[in-house]
């Protein structure tokens, strides 16, 4: 597939207005288990993470095997794959690009030779400082073969002298700006480590002998294993043949999780500050009918984010809840490359209106966020063709007016519309009856833990983290640069 490295969505930048999240990482100690096999079904339960790349590592303490490709998870491993991938000790990855760093190279986990023998690294995240590192890492004599902050992290393991590998990343991760939820594999076990404002999540799990970590605990529950707790800000959990060891490499985390994880990016059977996120985004749906009532027929969602959040406008508003929108699963990620004449037909490969049930109707449209409108704006636009008398757009989230450095496709600022155009602007241009944003205040309520305790900075602008003035240049991020996902 390696020939295919450059092709991006069917229809470039056309498959949805909501963020694109980053990567998903998962890795069980399972000694006398498929750990091979048991990671290939934790990484099927995270591809909504990423859907572009796909790799898993395997160890027996006596070297480590890595297989990776570009594809889906299904797409990369076959039974094949299994019988080279045994060992007592796996991780795997999947990974989505920001603009521009779609190639075989990129793909994870990373493979690295140390002192202490060889590792691979699978990263959801971004590091803010990658580039100094990097400069660093090249005056003492490293060499890349990619634009990965997360070969950085590797080559940075491979210079620390330090006895075991969790003294190596004890003095190497403090170095690290940004944000970051990494496993790392070694013939000493495996390896979890969140940044000091955990800022991506990683959960750990256990099944009979078997430990694991994941992205989101969804993936745990596919593999039968039972949630434990969050790997908390600025730990490293050390997980091998003496079971779970946990230690601090920071002093004083300040937990700033993301929140469009509760809006978005995580699965809605997942579990975050012990709250199920469906619940959570039923929640915002009720908030929005409280906050933005209006007179219509029915309450349709933009399929799939939107749907909890839909049932919750539903039934606190008295609205019917219905299907408006029906969404081609089989769409998302090719490597056939489409025709103008298919690219003009745009968002209709990917939601069909059901006409009998909006024509001659007043629809709220339910989605969970708005990232530059030209989706959105199809949207209403296919509406109304197929006969809706109304169109009253309610979106989940506030205003994405500020770009994200740390992980998260959210585009140059200039290209969010919510940072150059009012409510009352955007509303225009997406040719809908009225829009409405839900509110911070009950954004927060929905997901039942203090504001403190998030990042918001798409929404405010309040980076937790100092991001260097390079990465707020246009051309930084359209090239995609050091981007780990």
């Amino acid at each position: 597939m390696k020939d295919n490295m450059n092709v991006k969505n069917l229809i470039e930048g056309e498959w949805g207005d909501s963020p694109e999240e980053a990567c998903g990482v998962f890795g069980v100690y399972a000694p006398g288990e498929d750990v091979g096999r048991v990671t290939y079904f934790g990484l099927y339960a995270l591809q909504h993470r990423g859907q572009e790349s796909a790799g898993i590592a395997v160890t027996s303490g006596d070297g480590i095997l890595v297989i990776k490709d570009m594809g889906l998870v299904s797409q990369v491993f076959d039974e094949s794959s299994f019988v080279t991938l045994q060992g007592d000790c796996a991780l795997g990855h999947v990974r989505y690009s920001t603009t521009g760093s779609t190639y075989w190279e990129n793909a994870q986990p990373v493979y690295e030779s140390t002192p202490r023998g060889p590792l691979a690294v699978a990263h959801n995240g971004n590091l803010v400082n990658t580039n100094a590192l990097r400069e660093q890492l090249v005056r003492e004599g490293a060499t890349f073969t990619s634009t990965t902050d997360t070969e950085v992290m590797a080559s940075l393991l491979s210079h620390s002298d330090a006895p075991t590998t969790a003294d190596a990343i004890a003095e190497t991760f403090p170095r690290m700006v940004g944000a970051y939820s990494v496993v790392i594999l070694t013939e000493e076990g495996l390896f979890g480590v969140r940044d000091p404002y955990g800022l991506r999540p990683l959960c750990i799990g256990v099944k009979d002998n078997g430990w694991f970590l994941a992205s989101e605990t969804a993936a745990l529950d596919v593999v039968g294993a039972k949630f434990v707790r969050e790997v908390e800000p600025g730990e490293l959990v050390h997980i091998g043949p003496g079971g779970l060891e946990a230690r601090r490499f920071v002093e004083d985390p300040d937990p700033s999780l993301c929140i469009f994880e509760f809006i978005y990016f995580a699965r809605p059977d997942s579990v975050l500050y012990d709250r199920v996120l469906y619940d959570a985004r039923k929640e915002m749906g009720m908030h929005l009918a409280e906050e933005a009532p209006v007179e219509a027929d029915i309450v349709i969602p933009v399929p799939d984010s939107g749907v909890p959040s839909a049932i919750g406008f539903a039934e606190k508003s008295g609205i019917p809840f219905g299907e408006g929108l029906i969404k081609n699963r089989y769409i998302g990620r090719t490597f056939i490359q489409p025709t103008q004449s298919i690219r003009q037909l745009g968002v209709r490969l990917k939601l069909n209106p059901l006409t009998r049930v909006i024509s001659g109707k007043r629809l709220v449209v339910v989605d969970d966020s708005i990232v530059r409108g030209t989706t959105s704006r199809k949207i209403v636009e296919m509406l109304k063709e197929a006969g809706a008398a109304e169109v009253h757009m309610r979106v989940s989230s506030p205003p994405i007016s500020c770009p994200c450095f740390y992980g998260i496709d959210t585009a140059v600022k200039s290209e969010l519309i919510a940072s150059r155009l009012s409510v009352a602007e955007i509303r225009d241009f997406l040719g809908a009856d009225s829009l409405h944003y839900l509110g911070m205040d009950n954004l927060v309520k929905s997901c039942r833990s203090p504001k403190d305790r998030f990042c918001t900075a798409c929404f405010d602008g309040k980076y937790p983290i100092y991001v260097p003035e390079e990465m707020h240049m246009s051309k930084f991020r359209l090239e995609g640069l050091n981007a780990s996902c």
